[in-house]
């Protein structure tokens, strides 16, 4: 979850165009229903009443002229492609329309009663999670890499660029088996004590134990968590392509660093690679 967007005309824009889709949907917002603003106010989603049942509104705003509908697609490709036995809010309806300021779309989901874990992506305290929740966790994934897609989570071009540049060292960016991912596997998007996993806009394409990667990554701040990830996911990640898997994410947090997002994140992230380097050059 991300703060309202500092530009006041933007936050004015999305709120205008989220009170449109609920007319458009027919649902009303639910009794204190608390504001969820996405990066830079790109989303803004809130819990509504609907007639069946309550329900999760989330509005996604584009400029008319993005070309990319990678992640304008993904929830709807997700809903279609996805197994239902993966845990995660089904989408119930959504609703699509052009205005002067760029393209919307309104999203409506079942309204899951689990809260994320973190109001984060980076984790700072363990969790605690019981082993049934880690058990459902690897269950899902394993059916999630086993989705065939075209999309793409992450591609080679930008591994290729970005790799060698924040990790500081030459080295072989170029991936060896692609499997599919939720794409943004991080605290704030996965639900206890009972799994549900949220935000799929980016699922796709990505190197093999990218998922568990990205949240070992979000991790690093908390040992004792990093390490469970570790001990549940180490078929995964304790391989070459894990290694590379991780050293993906951490360069792709340390592109976020480099932009001033996560800051405390720095030391512990070139820690990491210099590990997983080390590793790799023996």
């Amino acid at each position: 979850m991300h703060p309202p967007p500092e530009d006041a005309q933007t936050a004015q824009r999305m709120r205008t165009a989220h009170r449109r889709a609920r007319s458009a949907l027919g649902v009303r917002l639910a009794p204190a229903a608390r504001e969820a603003w996405g990066w830079r106010g790109r989303t803004l989603s809130r819990p509504v009443s609907a007639p069946g049942g309550p329900a999760w509104l989330r509005l996604a705003g584009i400029p008319a002229n993005q070309a990319d509908l990678t992640f304008w697609d993904g929830p709807l490709t997700a809903e279609e492609c996805v197994p239902t036995a993966v845990p995660r809010p089904r989408l119930r309806a959504h609703h699509d329309w052009d205005d002067p300021h760029g393209r919307y779309r309104a999203e409506l989901y079942d309204h899951t009663t689990a809260p994320t874990i973190s109001s984060a992506s980076v984790l700072i305290a363990d969790p605690d999670l019981p082993g049934h929740w880690w058990t459902a966790l690897r269950t899902a994934l394993e059916a999630v890499a086993a989705v065939p897609t075209s999309r793409h989570t992450i591609t080679q071009r930008y591994l290729d660029w970005a790799m060698p540049r924040f990790l500081g060292v030459p080295l072989d960016t170029g991936v060896r088996s692609w499997r599919t991912a939720h794409g943004d596997l991080h605290w704030a998007n996965l639900c206890a004590p009972s799994l549900q996993i949220v935000d799929w806009e980016g699922w796709g394409l990505a190197p093999a134990g990218y998922d568990a990667a990205m949240l070992h990554t979000c991790s690093l701040l908390v040992p004792s968590t990093a390490e469970r990830i570790r001990s549940e996911f180490g078929r995964l990640l304790d391989t070459p392509a894990g290694r590379f898997a991780e050293l993906v994410t951490i360069t792709e947090l340390l592109h976020h660093v480099a932009r001033g997002d996560h800051l405390p994140l720095t030391a512990p992230l070139h820690q990491r690679a210099a590990h997983l380097l080390h590793r790799a050059d023996r």
